[in-house]
């Protein structure tokens, strides 16, 4: 079967295309924990430099970090979650979750996140309408991208 000129419209991909790039949920990661300085981003990520500022560069043009300055000479930034970074968070634990359930099997675990109810956080996805957790045989899908099924496109 031949690739398709367009893939299927999809929410998914057009997040990925921005938040998919080789470190930058790492880069939320941090700012989310508070590391928002250039050389506090470049020592826990580990990213090259110039990648890091590309990456930068490109979550403040899309609205997921602010940047402000915090030293005038040498002029120095720190970057911060805008209210769709934030957003972002609740996908950063359960991408974490899934990690530590699937990869690190309850081998020492890198770290916990505690909720304010005192517990540790162990995200669940639910739906808003009825609160009952997320699961794959509870789902149906309704493409509304017009010339597209689940299946993927229809005939032309």
């Amino acid at each position: 079967m031949a690739a398709t000129k367009d893939p299927r419209p999809c929410s998914i991909a057009d997040a990925l295309a921005l938040v998919g790039e080789k470190y930058s949920l790492l880069v939320l990661r941090e700012v989310c924990l508070g590391n928002g300085r250039f050389d506090q981003l470049v020592r826990n990520i580990g990213a090259p430099r110039d990648i890091l500022a590309t990456r930068l560069r490109r979550l403040v043009e899309a609205g997921i970090l602010t940047k402000r300055l915090y030293s005038e000479r040498p002029q120095r930034f720190e970057y911060r979650p805008t209210q769709a970074g934030l957003e972002l968070e609740p996908v950063l634990m359960t991408l974490k979750e899934w990690g530590d359930r699937h990869l690190r099997k309850g081998a020492d675990l890198p770290m916990a996140v505690e909720h304010v109810c005192g517990s540790e956080l162990v995200p669940v996805v639910t739906c808003q309408a009825c609160g009952d957790p997320v699961r794959h045989e509870d789902l149906t899908a309704h493409p509304q991208a017009p010339g597209w099924t689940v299946a993927g496109p229809t005939a032309a």
